[in-house]
Formats: C-alpha cells, structure tokens, sequence
C-alpha cells in the first residue's frame, strides 16, 4: 500500500529578481506550480503556497543609482507592479513577500551562525575581479567573456548558458566590465565559504536519487557531473558596495545575493504564519511533518540542487522532498531572458486583448515532469485555444447551459440514461481519475489531453442527439450534458480558474472538490443561475501575431500576391466522368491526436474524429510539414470512403487533402465552426 504523503505540503516558486517586470518565462513556473497547488487543494491536502522578490545584489543597487533613488524605493516600486501581474494571472499565492524583510535577516543570520559554529565555513583571501574605472569588485554576472569550457563568446561570469559549465569569473577569457567594458585586473579580497565537501555524502545521494529532494533524472545526471568533478567551496560573501544583508561581525561584507534568496523560503513561510501565531517549524524543523516542492528553473539548478541543501542540512533544517524543474520558453525559437535583452512582458500579453487563462492553458497543455523547453509558436497557440479551450470544451459547457435555459427555463431534470447516453457517461467518467492522476504527477499535458475527449465525448453527443431540434425529450439529454458540464469545470478548474468558476457557479456547485467526481451523474433538480454570455473568447490572428518581433509578425501578415502565383503541374490533367467524383465521400475531420511512427520520418499516425462515434486512425505523410502539437485540433477535409489500407502496420481508414510536397505540404482546411462529420461538398 503506498506511503500517504504528510498531511502538510508547502509549494515554492523560484523568488523573481526585482529588478523588471514580470515575463512569460516567469509565468511558465508560477503556471506550473499553481496549477499543482489548486490540484492539491481538488484532492484534499493541506496547501500553503509562498513566493518573494529576490530584491539584493549589484544589479538593484546600480538600477537604483541610474534612476537616481534608493534601492529600497525602486523594490518597493518593482514589488507593487509583480503583485499585480500575478493577480491578473490568477496565480493563489498564500503569500507574496520580499527578501528585504526582518524576517529574512533574522533567517540568513540564523543559518549562517548555525553553519559557522559547526565548522562548514572557511575564510580566506581570494583573487576576484576589480573595475578600477567603477571603482569596485565585480560579482560574477558583472564580468563577461568566452567560456574557459567551451569557447562561447559573451558568457557571464559564474555558469555559461551554452555548455553549463561553472567557474569563476577570473577564469573567462577576454574579460570585460558589464558596467563600463573596461578590462578588470585581479586584486585579493578576504571572504567567507561553506565548504561544500563537507555534504559530498549527502549531494551524492541526492545525485543519485537515493536522498530527497527528489528531481527528474536529467537533472540528476547534472549533479552526478558536478559532485564526480569535486565540489569546490561556495563563496557566500560580496564585497561593498553591495545592496543586502552585512554579514554579523565582518563590516564591509554582505551576504552573496544566493545565500538569502533561497532563504526567503523561510521567511515568507514565517511572514505568513506568524500572523496565524505558528512558525516556519511547522513545515522547516528537520523533524517536521511535511513536504516541501520547489518548482524552479533548470538554469539555477546548481543553486537549488547543491548549495541549497547544503546550507540546510548544515543548518539542521529540513531537505525539500522534490526539485520541480522546468526548461526555457522561447518565442521562435529565442530564449526569453530579461538580461539577454529579449522580455516578453506579461503586461503586454494582457495590452493585446489577450486573456491570461488562455496562456494557462497553453503553457498547463505543453508541461510534464521533464525539463523540456517550450517554444511558444503562436500560431500553435492561436490554432489550440481556439480548437480545444473555446470549440471543445468551453463551448460544450456553455452551449449546454444556454440550451437548458432556452427550452426549459434554465431546470435541470433526471438525466437521460438510454444505452447511448450510459456509453456516453461511462466514456466521459471513465477519464476523471485520469485527469486527476495528470495533475498528481505533474503530467499536465496528459490531463489536458484527457480532458479534450471528454469535451469530444459530450460534443459528439449533442451532435448525435440535436436537443436543439427536439421537445421535452431533449431535457434528459441535456440534464446529462450539464452533469458532463460540471465535470469538466471541476477538473479544468486548476487551469482556467474562472471560466471554470463561471460554470460551477451556475449548477450551483462553488465548493466542489475531485472528491465530488465519485458516481454521477449527480444533477438531476434544480435551477441554473444565470451566467456569462460567453465563458472565453477565440483568439483573433492579429492578437497572436502581436506576440512576435516586428518582423515576424509582419512575415505572417496576409499580403496580396503582386504577380500571378505559379501554378505547378506535373503531369497531364484526365478528365474522369462526373459519377465516380461523386462516389468520393469528402467528411469534415478534427484532429484529436497526433504520433511520430517509429522508423517513418515522413509518417504520422493521426487520430480523426468523423462524428461516427468512434474516432478513425489515419496514416498520413506529413511528419516534415507539421509539429504534432500544430496539427491536434485542426479540422481538416478526410476522404472518408476509401478502403482501409495498411501502411507500416497502421490500419490508415482515410486520406486527408493537402498540397505541397514534403516540408512544403499544406492541409486543407475548415473553419472551427463546421460540423464534425458533416459532408463537404
């Protein structure tokens, strides 16, 4: 029987520097991490979710300067614009806090103390890199050159962003000043170090998977790497000027900006809990009954993954139980990144119209457990929202609701229970458990995937059944889609909280829990409250191309064609009699899944509903034209009376229309709002 997990869970995302606005690459963990925590809560537990401003270091102190205010003004400015973003955003933070806090002193000063007087600090003299222009030692993002590693030119001065080697900064090559571009010299500097070698035993564990925290075996392999390599002492003091924590007993030196970050943890779980008169024991004591998540990015894993359970282990505190590691967003394939000058703001997604639930969904429908990097093509995410979030699933729900209301006066009765709808419950119920073990296990995109054949399934239904055209003897029928209805809010709910919330409210059912999903159907009396006119807007083309460079956005432009287009034709065209045309059967299809075939480059398995009941497999040569998740919601033209025929072991019943050849083939294809299955003519 499995272990139950402790009845306390505190979920953490990675403190965001306070030195800018809020970007997309920053809500792909927040995203993560809530969807997580509002799953967690579905099921019962027990939730408290933090996060802070990263607010010291060089960067804010020399931002401060060039706005002409004080560090503390300009992080108070920063911290007022990040709360809003994640609100709108719909992010349930327990609580949103700073690292400039009593709190956070009190805590760095407290682990530094306990680390020192067990003997895993060393002070000594190093070389470090001075700026005799600016008058200072430079910390290691303030010096950049070419790796010592691999060569890559214009890396920072502690990891390089191409190979993920760490050093020094005195170890680049060709160094150079970030503020001034002058060339630093070396000078000697006294500073303070946890020896890392003191928890060998304990990182070698964690590197292989027999120590918490837990992490995805890619990134154990990272530590496997750097603990084989030998652990080099961490450097955990700056030099002033420096905007932070002056270490207690060494005047001129500060806490290293990675030392209190992480503590931050603490404090923020102290900040909220203090006001409920507990502490941060309650979930950090060594012997607490807890766990503890970090969901972070796999560019500070080196921090995450070995100095910080280093410090905590030293510090007699408790080892998070799992590392959540995600990868990078990229926009076309460009990595976002605030300091490589290339923000995608989460205000300006939202200045386009564009509504925060429908980047949720597309960033929850792109996420597993892996660190996998996620490119953020917007046609992708234009073509998915509309075809799944609004076609499928909202549009079940509300169409469903507006009908009740419609044809009888918003009353809900016993729901239909004829062979047909049984089928039709069984499929949609038998999905639930599965959505909820996606969101368990981090595998997002399967409970997304999952939660668009329930939607198919309750689609499919009013499609075979049209109460639209029917009397009384429609009510069951769509009593039965209301309890699929709130189905499908409950388990969407961690994803798109209020268009889920829009929905709950109107079956009357604010409070639900996964609990709730046992049985069913569970409506059969009562009265809809009124609702919304829509539950979530299509995404128009020119909304999606403001996501893009300028560039970009003018390339996918319609633009009239100034010459007549070439026509190719590569062999006679036959005349062939007007019967045997008309004997081909044309079906509007919807792409419901797409697969890569094992040892076929140029081969997809596609799965294609007709509206028959039963979705088709078709086998189709068009693997070097579309990614997979480019084609899943795409109706498409299927010829859909040809004999099936077997290609590489697939049984293919059907032909999509398309032009073009290999990585220039284009499907035909039809508006969202056609019919699935009806005939094109």
């Amino acid at each position: 029987m499995p272990r139950q997990p402790p009845p306390k869970l505190l979920v953490t995302s990675a403190l965001i520097y306070a030195n800018g606005p809020i970007h997309l690459g920053h809500l792909v963990e927040v995203v993560q991490a809530d969807v997580f925590v509002r799953a967690q809560r579905l099921m019962g537990r027990d939730v408290l979710y933090v996060c802070a401003d990263d607010t010291h270091g060089t960067p804010i102190e020399l931002s401060a300067q060039k706005q002409g205010v004080s560090p503390e003004a300009l992080i108070a400015g920063i911290y007022v614009e990040h709360v809003r973003d994640f609100a709108d955003f719909d992010i349930s933070f327990d609580d949103y806090g700073s690292t400039h806090t009593p709190e956070n002193r009190h805590f760095a000063e407290l682990i530094y103390q306990r680390l020192r007087d067990a003997g895993h600090i060393d002070k000594r003299a190093i070389e470090l890199s001075y700026c005799e222009t600016d008058k200072r030692f430079l910390p290691d993002r303030f010096v950049r050159g070419i790796c010592p590693r691999c060569g890559a030119p214009d890396q920072y001065g502690d990891v390089c962003e191409v190979c993920k080697s760490t050093y020094a900064p005195t170890e680049l090559k060709d160094p150079r000043c970030a503020i001034c571009g002058a060339t630093p010299v070396r000078r000697l500097s006294e500073n303070y170090f946890v020896k890392l070698k003191d928890f060998e035993a304990l990182l070698a564990q964690i590197a292989n998977g027999m120590s918490a925290p837990q992490l995805d075996p890619q990134i154990q392999r990272f530590l496997q790497g750097w603990v084989t390599q030998g652990l080099q002492d961490w450097c955990i003091s700056r030099d002033a000027p420096y905007f932070g924590f002056e270490i207690p007993g060494a005047p001129g030196k500060y806490f290293y900006v990675w030392l209190d970050a992480p503590i931050g943890y603490i404090s923020n779980t102290e900040r909220y809990l203090k006001k409920r008169q507990q502490t941060a024991a309650a979930y950090w004591a060594e012997d607490a009954d807890s766990e503890i998540w970090h969901f972070i990015g796999k560019d500070i894993i080196y921090f995450h993954a070995l100095f910080w359970p280093a410090m905590l282990r030293g510090a007699g505190l408790k080892v998070p139980s799992r590392i959540v590691v995600h990868g990078m967003l990229s926009v076309k394939g460009e990595k976002i990144s605030k300091s490589r000058g290339r923000p995608l703001t989460a205000r300006a997604y939202l200045d386009l119209g564009l509504q925060a639930e429908q980047l949720r969904y597309y960033f929850a429908a792109n996420l597993t457990p892996q660190p996998n990097d996620i490119d953020l093509n917007v046609e992708d995410f234009r073509n998915r929202v509309n075809a799944e979030l609004v076609n499928n699933l909202a549009n079940f729900c509300h169409r469903t609701l507006s009908l009740i209301r419609s044809k009888f006066g918003g009353k809900l009765v016993a729901p239909s229970s004829d062979a047909v709808a049984s089928a039709t419950w069984a499929s949609m119920a038998g999905r639930f458990e599965r959505v909820i073990e996606g969101y368990r296990t981090l595998e997002f995109r399967e409970a997304v995937a999952q939660l668009i054949e329930i939607g198919n399934a309750g689609n499919l239904f009013l499609q075979q059944r049209k109460p639209w055209e029917l009397g009384a003897a429609a009510h069951g029928d769509l009593s039965l889609c209301a309890n699929g209805a709130l189905a499908i809010a409950l388990l969407l709910s961690p994803i798109v909280p209020k268009m889920a919330a829009a929905v709950l409210s109107q079956l009357g059912r604010k409070e639900a829990t996964f609990a709730d999903l046992s049985g069913g159907p569970w409506l059969s009396s009562g009265t809809l409250a009124d609702g919304p006119p829509s539950l979530m807007p299509r995404i128009e083309a020119a909304q999606a191309r403001g996501l893009l460079p300028t560039e970009a956005a003018a390339a996918l432009a319609v633009a009239t064609p100034k010459t007549q287009p070439e026509v190719a034709i590569k062999v006679p065209l036959a005349p062939i009699p007007y019967e045997q045309f008309a004997a081909i059967d044309l079906r509007c299809g919807l792409i419901v899944n797409a697969e890569a075939v094992e040892g076929a480059s140029k081969l997809l398995k596609l799965t294609v509903d007709l509206g028959e009941g039963h979705p088709r497999t078709i086998a189709s040569g068009i693997a070097e034209s579309f990614a997979l998740t480019a084609l899943v919601g795409k109706r498409v033209v299927v010829v859909a009376n040809l004999e099936p025929r077997k290609i590489r072991g697939i049984e293919s019943r059907g032909m999509l229309l398309a032009s073009g050849e290999g990585a220039a083939i284009r499907l035909v294809g039809l508006p969202d709002d056609v019919t699935v299955g009806s005939q094109v003519k």
